[in-house]
């Protein structure tokens, strides 16, 4: 799955989705669970290994929120920055205009009540009432399971604070005409499938992994869902330029003929840290194989059960086009 900051590049694309949840505490800033009983230990422990998960492994918020090493193949995160944002999303990956992704460390959040964050992750609304530009996708995060929001909430107040002042966005068009209206979400009534159906389940975690934001198509700023899961977006930090890859079921362009191990080995062989060390120079991708690499082995084949499902569709991509195709490529 080609994805930069998986919420990142596709900019655009992830203000199509939506629907939502409503979580923790929301009267304070920090979670009132008392913990002195076993039990309750025990399920506020297993809140936080899930939301470490997700925002980790599937979410991708450590993802965008952290830097990244992009002289190393996949850009793996720097150590000691995780969660302290200001990473740059600019022209060169769509955006128009400039933007830097927040600091999510306790240091910057320590205000933020459980209900302020929740709407922020799901509503694109801050603290302040400003809506967040489209690059955060609020409105694919708004259909995960109140649980899940919970959980991930949990795993960022966990953070370690880090001190790190973010410039402003600076936006070349009003921030309505990037955002259509949408309903507020109802999160209670989210479902999360039971990873016994490994179709729905894997679906789920396409949807929470806004999978689809870089490797569906775009047409005059909008999805174009015929397409779905087709590739062909352009990305490029102008070093490299690298167009996602088609991962429908069709044979002849997609990954119809791969067989289960043959995804699995995929992500394994893609975040091999020999294959980070090498200078990766225009050969490069914003898909951040270490984080998604690390998911649980059911989970990837929850996620290769479903792509099986996704209607082929017959687009050839050149994964790295040529200099003289680049041009062509991004238009």
């Amino acid at each position: 799955m080609q994805h930069k900051n998986r919420s990142v590049l596709s900019s655009l694309v992830a203000m199509l989705f939506l629907i939502a949840w409503s979580c923790g505490n929301p009267d304070s800033s920090q979670p009132e669970t008392q913990t002195d009983s076993p039990g309750i230990a025990d399920s506020v422990q297993a809140s936080l290994d899930r939301g470490r998960y997700l925002a980790n492994h599937v979410t991708g918020c450590l993802d965008c929120h952290s830097q990244r090493d992009f002289t190393k193949y996949a850009g793996p995160i720097i150590p000691g920055t995780e969660g302290k944002g200001g990473e740059l999303f600019d022209p060169k990956v769509g955006v128009p205009g400039e933007i830097y992704a927040p600091n999510i460390t306790p240091a910057a959040l320590k205000d933020w009540t459980d209900e302020e964050l929740t709407r922020a992750i799901t509503e694109g609304i801050n603290k302040k009432g400003d809506t967040l530009f489209p690059l955060m996708p609020y409105m694919t995060f708004a259909q995960m399971s109140q649980a899940d929001i919970q959980d991930i909430i949990r795993y960022i107040r966990s953070l370690a604070p880090i001190e790190n002042t973010v410039p402003p966005r600076k936006l070349f068009i009003p921030i309505a005409a990037a955002v259509p209206p949408h309903p507020k979400p109802d999160l209670a009534k989210n479902i999360k499938p039971s990873p016994d159906d490994p179709v729905k389940y894997g679906e789920y975690l396409v949807r929470s992994g806004s999978c689809s934001d870089c490797h569906t198509p775009m047409v005059n700023g909008a999805p174009d869902f015929a397409r779905y899961m087709a590739g062909g977006n352009s990305f490029s930090d102008g070093v490299f330029t690298v167009i996602s890859p088609n991962i429908t079921s069709d044979t002849l362009t997609g990954i119809g003929k791969w067989t289960e191990e043959m995804f699995l080995q995929k992500f394994a062989a893609s975040a091999e840290k020999a294959r980070q060390a090498d200078k990766p120079g225009a050969i490069n991708t914003f898909m951040p194989w270490e984080f998604f690499a690390s998911m649980k082995q059911e989970d990837l084949k929850a996620i290769y059960a479903y792509l099986r499902t996704v209607k082929p569709v017959q687009q050839t991509i050149v994964k790295w086009p040529p200099p003289s195709s680049q041009k062509k490529a991004k238009s």
